[in-house]
C-alpha cells in the first residue's frame, strides 16, 4: 500500500513497546498488547506503536505453528485486538495463513482498521533459526499512510540482506519501521547498530525503528535493547537492554522526516550484558514454567557461588534454597565459604552429607565391582548422590534444580550424567570458565557476595583426595581458547596447533569434545550467550565416524 496524502503535520511520535512476551500464550500476549497500545496512546501521546516479530504468539513458537488450532487461535485474537485499538495505530507480529500458506506477518492497524500488512521476506535458516520450516517468504514492501508520513514495515531479518529496505523506500517509505526477535549473544547489540542498521539506514537514507523483544525462552534470551537510527546511521535513541519498556521518539518534518534525540541508554559491559542476560533467562524461565523457586547444590567452588548469585539476582532470595553436600573429600574450607556466602545472600541452606548414601552404594556395588580398582567410577557415585538428594528436594518442595556447570566442562565432558547434570535448568552451560571467574568480579563490584577466597582458590570436583581441575585438564586459559577455536570457529586440529597451542594438548581437547557429545544431548537446557552454544546452535551427532 503506498501512501498518497499530503503533510498534514510537521511532527510524529513513535512509540517502541519494548515486551516480555509468551509463547504460546495468545490471550496474554493480546491482552498485553492492548493494553500497552492504551498507554502508548494516553501516557506517551504516541502516533504510532511499534511491538516486536510474531509478538501475538511469542518468538519462536516453533511447532506450535504446526498446528491448525494454535493459527486459528491467533486470528481470532487479531480480530480482537483490532476492535480494541483506537486513537492510536499499531503494528503487530503474527503468523498469517493466505492461500494454503502460513506467513511471518506484520499487521498495520490504524483506528480499529486494518491498513497494511506485510510478509517477511527473508526467512533466516541458520544457527538458532529455522524459519523456512514454517513460512512460505512474502514479495512484496508495504507502506502506509499515517497523518502524511509514508511508512515502510519490514520485519528482522529483511533489514539485514539487500531487497527489503530498498522495495520500501521505491515504494515511498520515509521511514522504516522494522519488528524484531533477535536473540543475544556476546556483541550482538554492537553487531546489530554498528555494522547491520547503521549501514542500511545510511544507504538508503531512511532512518529505521528498530523494535526487539526482550525475555527468555527457553534456551534463548532477548536483550531487547531497541534503538532509533537517524539518516546518516547514527543512533539517536536506545531502550536499555534486558528490561520491559515503552519509549517514544518524536520525528520532525525538515526536508524529510528525522528523529529527535531521544532517551540513549549506554550500552553495557561484556560482563554487565552476559550477566544481565542470564539473571532474566533463569527468572523467566523459573517464572513462566510455574515453578515455586530453585534449589542448588553449593559446594564452595566458583560455578556454584556464581550460579547462587544469578539465582538470588532473578528470583529474590526467599525463593532459592541451598544444599551442601559434603563427602569424605570436602575440605572444611569448602564447608566454610558455602555457609559464608548463603548467609551473605540471606538463602536458607541444608548441610546434608552424601557419606552414608555413599558407603551405601559401595557396599551394595562390592561384589559386582570386586576385582577392580577405584576409579571415575566411584567419583560419579558422589555426584549421583547429591543429584539423588536435590531432585528430591525439587519435587516435594516445587523448586527446580539449576545445575551449576560451565561450558568448558561440558565441552570436554568434565561432569557426570545423572549427577551434577541432573536439573532443569543450567545457568552458566554456555559460560567458558575463564568468562566464570570474570563474571564473578563484575557481580562482587555490584556488591560482595562471593568470598574472594572462592574466586582464588585453585577449581576443583572434590571426588577424589587432593584433586585439581589442573589434574585432569589444560589449565583453563588454554583449555577455553582451544575451545573456542574448534567449537566456535570451527577450526581443525591441524589450524589451532598453527596458532601456536601444543599438538598433543589440541589432539585430547578435540578427542574430549567429540567423546561427549552424548553427554551434551542429555543435558538441562542452558542460556544462550554465545553464537555455538551447545544444542540450539552446534548440532553434532552422537555416533560418528568422522575424526579431524
Amino acid at each position: 500500500m503506498s501512501n498518497t496524502e499530503s503533510i498534514v503535520t510537521d511532527r510524529f511520535r513513535v512509540v517502541l513497546a519494548q515486551c516480555n512476551f509468551i509463547v504460546g500464550d495468545i490471550a496474554a500476549n493480546a491482552e498485553c498488547i492492548v493494553n500497552t497500545a492504551w498507554r502508548a496512546r494516553d501516557e506517551l501521546r504516541g502516533r504510532i506503536v511499534v511491538f516486536s516479530e510474531l509478538s501475538l504468539t511469542g518468538y519462536p513458537p516453533e511447532d506450535l505453528l504446526l498446528r491448525a488450532d494454535f493459527i486459528a487461535r491467533s486470528a481470532q485474537a487479531l480480530e480482537s485486538i483490532a476492535q480494541r485499538i483506537d486513537g492510536i495505530a499499531a503494528v503487530i507480529g503474527h503468523p498469517q495463513q493466505r492461500d494454503g500458506y502460513l506467513y511471518n506477518a506484520a499487521t498495520v492497524i490504524n483506528d480499529r482498521i486494518v491498513c497494511g500488512r506485510y510478509y517477511k521476506q527473508h526467512l533466516p535458516n541458520y544457527g538458532v533459526f529455522d524459519e523456512k520450516r514454517y513460512f512460505k517468504p512474502g514479495s512484496e514492501p508495504c507502506v502506509v499512510g499515517i497523518d502524511g508520513v509514508s511508512l515502510g514495515v519490514t520485519i528482522c531479518e529483511d533489514v539485514w540482506d539487500d531487497g527489503p529496505l530498498e522495495q520500501s523506500v521505491a515504494a515511498g517509505a520515509e521511514l522504516i519501521l522494522n519488528l524484531n526477535g533477535s536473540p543475544y549473544h556476546i556483541d550482538k547489540p554492537r553487531q546489530r547498530e554498528q555494522e547491520v542498521i547503521a549501514d542500511r539506514a545510511r544507504a538508503n537514507r531512511v532512518p529505521i525503528v528498530y523494535v526487539n523483544q526482550v525475555g527468555g525462552q527457553d534456551e534463548l534470551v532477548f536483550d531487547g535493547a531497541s534503538f532509533v537510527a537517524e539518516q546518516s546511521g547514527q543512533v539517536v535513541m536506545r531502550c536499555p537492554a534486558f528490561v520491559e519498556t515503552i519509549d517514544a521518539v518524536d520525528f520532525q518534518f525538515n526536508g524529510g522526516w528525522r528523529p529527535d534525540r531521544g532517551t540513549l541508554t549506554p550500552p553495557l559491559s561484556l560482563e554487565a550484558g552476559v550477566y544481565g542476560a542470564i539473571v532474566l533467562a533463569v527468572r523467566d524461565y523459573v517464572n513462566k514454567n510455574g515453578f515455586a523457586g530453585v534449589v542448588l547444590g553449593l559446594s564452595g567452588g566458583i560455578d556454584s557461588a556464581l550460579t547462587l548469585a544469578i539465582a538470588v539476582d532473578a528470583i529474590g532470595a526467599q525463593r532459592v534454597e541451598v544444599a551442601i553436600m559434603p563427602s569424605r573429600f570436602t575440605r572444611e574450607i569448602s564447608i566454610t565459604d558455602a555457609r559464608q556466602q548463603a548467609e551473605s545472600l540471606g538463602v536458607g541452606y541444608e548441610i546434608i552429607s552424601i557419606e552414608p548414601l555413599f558407603d551405601a552404594f559401595l557396599t551394595q556395588l562390592a561384589p559386582a565391582l570386586s576385582g577392580y580398582e577405584a576409579d571415575t567410577t566411584e567419583e560419579n557415585i558422589q555426584a549421583r548422590c547429591r543429584g539423588v538428594l536435590l531432585m528430591a528436594i525439587s519435587n516435594k518442595k516445587r523448586k527446580m534444580v539449576l545445575t551449576t556447570g560451565n561450558k568448558s566442562e561440558m565441552a570436554v565432558g568434565y561432569a557426570t550424567l545423572y549427577g551434577d547434570m541432573a536439573g532443569g535448568f543450567a545457568a552458566i552451560k554456555d559460560v567458558p570458565k575463564t568468562l566464570v571467574y570474570r563474571l564473578a568480579h563484575y557481580r562482587n563490584s555490584l556488591g560482595a557476595v562471593i568470598p574472594e577466597r572462592v574466586i582464588e582458590r585453585a577449581p576443583s570436583a572434590e571426588l577424589a583426595a587432593d584433586q585439581r581441575d589442573a589434574d585432569s585438564l589444560p589449565g583453563y586459559d588454554v583449555l577455553d581458547p582451544i575451545l573456542q577455536a574448534y567449537i566456535e570457529d570451527d577450526l581443525a586440529p591441524v589450524e589451532i596447533v598453527e596458532r601456536g597451542f601444543d599438538a598433543q594438548t589440541v589432539a585430547r581437547v578435540v578427542a574430549l569434545v567429540d567423546r561427549n557429545e552424548y553427554k551434551r544431548r542429555q543435558a538441562a537446557p542452558g542460556v544462550r550467550i554465545t553464537p555455538r552454544a551447545f544444542g540450539r546452535d552446534r548440532r553434532y551427532p552422537i555416533t560418528s565416524g568422522f575424526r579431524p
